[in-house]
């Protein structure tokens, strides 16, 4: 058997004979198409690596009971690391299409006509997996359908199963639910400020952040009082907003060290799908100004409507809104420490 050679190991032929451009035939004649297909074949190459890092995300959630003393919660964070890195790789690849100019674009954008990144199949897949429900989308019309411009029926079948699985979020949900830390036998000897009969800790953090709130917020009790006790808040229940915000804010515990970064990694993805798509709406705005995108969307309109409604873990990252100072946290009874200090 010859030896592997390195072009052959990663199929490199066929990656860089993968660039047709269609505004021009001979090297010498072109313009800047090249770089917009490379550049999105780059995206997609990427976007291919944070579906794969995500399945394997949702395999170890998938489970019933997650060890925190096992590797399974220190991969999970280092799967999600990967995909934050990556994600800013992708932010910073938008500032190499930004060398194009609008009149460059203009040269070859009706050759594309009526594709569109509206169209790509694997960052629909991501936003699913991760979470982002349809209900939630900006101009959610736009997607159920396979009208010009839109996906293909079987890409549309493929992101269909993928939001009928179950998504990150969900698994997150559960994991939190399943948290035991609020089981009466570990608080039998805490001592209550508040001499509350029952859910004695609440009843002390409700008055520690009551007695922090301004003149100007006499609202967010009531709040705090339907997120943690009755409602929840969108996709979280009042037992996994709990379990949240406890991690938070003992997160300097040895076991719930590894939580809080999960959670904490969990809006920096956020976060950076939202600078994301900021970049992305801003470029298209100076490239169209507001003329309607190749596939048939409102262009630089649509994107600025996904940037305050697509979020996935907009409930973790809020959850800033009920914390307190750290010198006033309540402090835990005997059992409860001996149980979060991975003791044997």
């Amino acid at each position: 058997m010859s030896d592997l050679y390195y072009s052959d190991y990663i199929e490199l032929d066929t990656i860089l004979n993968s660039q047709h451009p269609r505004s021009f035939e001979k090297p010498e004649d072109g313009n800047d198409e090249m770089l917009f297909i490379i550049i999105h074949q780059a995206y997609e190459l990427w976007f291919k690596q944070i579906i794969f890092e995500l399945d394997l995300v949702r395999h170890i959630f998938l489970k019933d009971r997650i060890n925190e003393n096992s590797p399974d919660m220190s991969n999970v964070i280092h799967k999600l690391k990967r995909i934050v890195k990556i994600l800013e790789l992708l932010n910073q690849q938008v500032s190499v299409l930004e060398t194009m100019t609008a009149l460059d674009f203009l040269e070859f954008r009706n050759y594309l006509l009526p594709a569109s990144g509206f169209q790509s199949k694997q960052f629909r897949l991501i936003e699913a997996k991760l979470g982002l429900k349809m209900e939630e989308r900006h101009k959610r019309e736009y997607y159920k359908h396979t009208r010009r411009g839109s996906l293909s029926e079987s890409d549309l079948q493929e992101v269909n199963r993928a939001e009928s699985e179950s998504t990150l979020k969900q698994l997150i949900v559960k994991w939190l639910e399943r948290m035991p830390f609020f089981d009466e036998r570990y608080w039998v000897d805490y001592e209550s400020a508040s001499k509350a009969d029952a859910d004695k800790f609440w009843s002390d953090y409700r008055a520690i952040y009551q007695g922090g709130l301004s003149d100007t917020e006499g609202g967010r009790l009531a709040e705090f009082d339907k997120v943690f006790f009755t409602e929840g808040r969108g996709d979280l229940s009042p037992k996994a907003m709990q379990a949240a915000l406890f991690i938070t804010l003992y997160r300097d515990l040895p076991i719930f060290q590894l939580p809080f970064e999960l959670l904490n990694t969990l809006s920096e993805i956020d976060e950076l799908l939202s600078n994301w798509r900021y970049r992305h709406f801003s470029m298209v705005r100076r490239m169209i100004g507001i003329r309607a995108g190749t596939g048939g969307t409102s262009g630089a309109g649509y994107l600025e409507g996904t940037l305050s409604q697509h979020y996935a873990f907009r409930e973790v990252t809020e959850l800033a809104t009920f914390l307190i100072e750290r010198s006033k946290l309540p402090g835990l009874p005997g059992v409860l420490k001996e149980k979060v200090s991975f003791s044997v």
